[in-house]
């Protein structure tokens, strides 16, 4: 196969890099420096501690792609997927495989790319770049599902080389469970911890987050009910068990979710709080938080944790002194949630 990777960061870097080791033909787009074509050696690290280098092609432009790609990776934030569909367009045959996070990306790209194949793709392996190396800090795998096309034997295929080139795999036979059970597992400390500006398992440790949390968790496995949709296990992380924790008693569950949430992203931050650090850009709370909100909606409900939580994240991420505010407190944080916990997913 022919892949062409759009979206060159950790999380691209290092899935085209499997690949490549599987023995795949792989090029990341990236427009950064040198426009032409080149080969250029990556380093990946392994929560062992092991170390390899793999070679892949990096091209600075589309018009540098040496090839037509059978495969387009997408490995982009949701706010940059417009710009990776635009990407897209010269190569209007080629399957996509979308490796997003939340919910939302599959429907924008079969609205851009009707007639093309799409695969979707959930990767439970916690990433970071380090002086050069990919190191994954969890062991995590990766799921796929086909979304439209013929393309079962191409999820077969892709589930081969993945685990060929050493990451767990699976293939799936329903896109949406697969792309909301990782929305459950996306949820858990990421906007709260933003918010507060700690670590997850800190924030779990406090009564009222962790009460806020749940009601979010219950809001989300309210939607997916109500849309006739259940959990099902990624590799490397049963979300399954996600139900059986939010009807536990919290005195029950809550030191047990303090370790789940300190280890699932393998010591690295959520992905809103590495946002909010940055000040750059739109956050993805809107396809996490905020699309089990418009969900709801959908089905003649409302998920009103999950809204006021996208919606501070988002008042945080246009105001550094609203964030300001939030930080380190957490009876603040409870403040803004005074709806009854017996009220979430409530029928308009």
């Amino acid at each position: 196969m022919n892949v062409l990777v759009i979206g060159a960061g950790a999380v691209g870097s290092f899935l085209g890099a499997t690949l490549a080791e599987a023995g795949e033909t792989v090029c990341l787009l990236r427009r950064s420096g040198t426009a032409g074509f080149r080969q250029e050696m990556l380093t990946l690290g392994e929560p062992s501690g092991d170390v390899r280098d793999v070679q892949v092609g990096v091209a600075g432009s589309v018009d540098a792609v040496p090839w037509m790609p059978d495969i387009l990776l997408f490995a982009v934030k949701m706010p940059d997927l417009p710009g990776a569909l635009e990407t897209a367009a010269h190569w209007p045959a080629a399957t996509v495989l979308a490796v997003e996070n939340g919910v939302g990306a599959d429907d924008l790209i079969v609205d851009e790319r009707p007639a093309a194949w799409l695969i979707a793709g959930s990767l439970t392996a916690s990433l970071e770049t380090d002086r050069g190396t990919i190191r994954r800090l969890s062991r995590g795998g990766l799921g796929l599902a086909r979304v439209r096309g013929e393309g079962d034997g191409l999820v077969r295929e892709l589930v081969a080389a993945f685990r060929s080139g050493g990451l767990r795999a699976a293939a799936l036979s329903d896109a949406q469970e697969m792309r909301w059970s990782k929305l459950l597992a996306n949820l858990l400390g990421n906007a709260t911890s933003a918010l507060l500006d700690v670590d997850p398992e800190v924030a779990y440790r406090d009564p009222d987050v962790f009460a806020i949390e749940r009601r979010a968790l219950r809001e989300a496995l309210a939607v997916m009910r109500a849309l006739e949709l259940r959990p099902v296990a990624l590799p490397g992380a049963d979300v399954r068990l996600l139900t059986v924790a939010s009807r536990l008693p919290a005195a029950l569950v809550r030191p047990i979710m303090v370790r789940v949430v300190a280890r699932g992203r393998g010591g690295k931050s959520p992905s809103l709080r590495r946002h909010l650090e940055s000040g750059r850009g739109p956050s993805e709370v809107s396809w996490l938080n905020g699309a089990v909100d418009r969900a709801a909606r959908l089905v003649g409900r409302r998920a009103p944790v999950n809204l006021r939580l996208s919606e501070l994240v988002e008042e945080c991420t246009r105001d550094p002194e609203r964030r300001a505010w939030f930080r380190g407190r957490p009876d603040r944080l409870a403040q803004e949630f005074s709806t009854p916990e017996g009220d979430v997913t409530r029928p308009v």
